[in-house]
């Protein structure tokens, strides 16, 4: 793999606004009830008036080692060499294997198409033409920041070389490529 797309979601600076979520079901014609991705807000913590919350992003994590991947019978889950794990509806038979081995319960039976359905970092549109996947483009606090994480002097490769940061899930060997820099006490905090 020439280049290893990563996501880091900065919690310090999410305010949950779900601008990223909007952004997502207009880029890819997501229907209303279900959702590539969400920002779920959990609290108030602590004691008025020093409340704060926490913003946790939900999405595919684009494991490299993909357990979605693994279980397809047809090859209809797959990663091409640009590592991004992506599902190709012609070869889809509906078994659904793929749904129940995501450990992070991100993939879905889109209800128009009847096909799984997941982030895929915007692949076929903004990321062909050289564009941050919508959710990344509209954050208006710059929580979101992709990258080639191959590549040194991306953004991505120095925030991840001087925050500290989290993967989901690590112990299950997935290698998880959404990195998350953990919430400080919630807010915005720069």
């Amino acid at each position: 793999m020439t280049k290893r797309y990563v996501l880091v979601h900065d919690e310090n600076k999410c305010i949950g606004c779900q601008a990223c979520n909007v952004a997502c079901r207009s880029e890819n014609n997501v229907p209303e009830s279900v959702t590539r991705l969400q920002v779920r807000i959990e609290g108030p913590y602590g004691n008025f008036p020093h409340l704060h919350f926490k913003y946790n992003r939900v999405s595919c994590e684009q494991c490299e080692d993909a357990p979605c991947v693994k279980v397809c019978p047809t090859g209809a889950a797959y990663v091409n060499d640009d590592g991004i794990v992506s599902i190709n509806e012609g070869k889809c038979v509906g078994c659904l294997y793929c749904v129940a081995a995501c450990p992070y319960k991100v993939r879905f039976i889109n209800p128009e198409t009847k096909a799984p359905d997941k982030c895929d970092f915007c692949k076929e549109s903004r990321l062909a033409r050289g564009e941050d996947p919508a959710c990344v483009s509209v954050c208006p606090t710059q929580a979101l920041t992709f990258g080639d994480a191959n590549d040194v002097n991306s953004e991505v490769s120095k925030l991840l070389d001087t925050k500290l940061n989290y993967q989901h899930k690590v112990n299950l060997g997935t290698k998880p490529r959404v990195y998350r820099i953990p919430s400080r006490k919630g807010g915005i905090n720069v």
